[in-house]
């Protein structure tokens, strides 16, 4: 199987490290034999046909910073045409979360698409701009499009809602969708105020240089996109979402709420109609209502009732595991 992996961040490079590990289990159980014949990061990108040296490939990146010193066909190509005339079965896309205009990540995925290549992505940006129409472009090339990682990174949350509880109708589900932010809530909860928890955070490696779409609630928003949209069948995008960031939680709300047995915690909800990302009080009872840099969601079902999953919602190793998912879900659908 022939990869094109644009993005060679710490998730790429997470994933490569499972390549080289699990080489012997990929073929042994799945039959996958992954070749990377294209990586590119934001120095440029390197192509062979025969497969790169993956173990080479990590110490280039680790020494030198890009791909591109690799070897001497590292900066004469473009992406697209790398996407479009690259012999390869699936292009994987790691390039960082823009949700302004989705770019440079929706660009990618549209030209594989239509060049008939299957993709794997953990880019939010393009699914909650476009969601609907990314997919009925994927259905219309007759490509698998895999994306598990977008929600709670290696805790498979979609596939719990569409493998596990197959066969029964969720009608609505709620929960936490963003580490950092549970994170500095956690912190609040503890006794800092916003500016401690949030430098505490960033501090830890939890929170970003800059932590915008975090606070403000744009991940969660994204994956509450992502999510109603592929469990609960809407044709939603972001604009559907209302939206309310963390940024004006005081003390003392926390304070008050702690006293009634609550914590506040940044929730992200679906009923099947309203979209809502917004911080809210629930019982410290709640299983939801998990520390740390968990995520937590619970799914209400019309016949098993609730059922909630928890899990890491980040990490690069975490987030890899699901890509490697996803690629042996691909290899089942497709003839090599």
């Amino acid at each position: 199987m022939r990869l094109i992996l644009l993005g060679f961040g710490v998730v790429g490079q997470s994933f490569v490290k499972l390549l080289v590990s699990h080489s012997a289990d990929l073929y042994n159980l799945y039959g996958i034999k992954p070749k990377v014949v294209a990586c590119a990061d934001n120095g440029g990108i390197v192509t062979c046909d025969q497969g790169l040296d993956l173990d080479r490939l990590l110490n280039v990146k680790k020494k030198k910073k890009s791909v591109v010193q690799y070897g001497s066909r590292g900066s004469t190509s473009e992406i697209v045409d790398v996407i479009e005339n690259m012999d390869a079965e699936v292009v994987i896309e790691l390039t960082p979360t823009n949700i302004t205009d989705g770019e440079p990540g929706k660009n990618h995925i549209i030209t594989a698409m239509k060049s008939g290549k299957n993709v794997i992505t953990v880019n939010k940006g393009p699914l909650a701009l476009e969601f609907p129409s990314l997919i009925e472009l994927a259905e219309y090339n007759r490509i698998a499009f895999k994306f598990s990682g977008t929600v709670g990174g290696g805790t498979p949350i979609l596939e719990f809602a569409k493998r596990c509880l197959k066969g029964d109708r969720i009608i609505s589900f709620e929960g936490i969708l963003n580490g950092t932010t549970n994170y500095i809530l956690s912190k609040m909860y503890e006794g800092l105020n916003f500016s401690e928890a949030l430098r505490d955070a960033s501090e830890k490696g939890y929170a970003e240089k800059d932590p915008t779409l975090d606070i403000d609630g744009y991940d969660a928003v994204a994956k509450l996109v992502i999510a109603s949209n592929f469990v609960m069948n809407l044709k939603s995008t972001i604009k559907d979402v209302r939206r309310t960031g963390i940024r004006d939680v005081q003390s003392s709300q926390i304070v008050i709420e702690r006293k009634k047995g609550n914590a506040i915690k940044l929730i992200a909800s679906c009923n099947g109609k309203d979209l809502i990302v917004e911080p809210k009080p629930v019982s410290t009872k709640d299983p939801i209502c998990v520390d740390g840099i968990l995520n937590a969601i619970t799914f209400t079902c019309q016949h098993s009732g609730q059922q909630t999953i928890i899990g890491k919602g980040a990490g690069g190793m975490e987030t890899a595991s699901s890509i490697l998912r996803d690629l042996i879900d691909v290899r089942s659908t497709i003839r090599l």
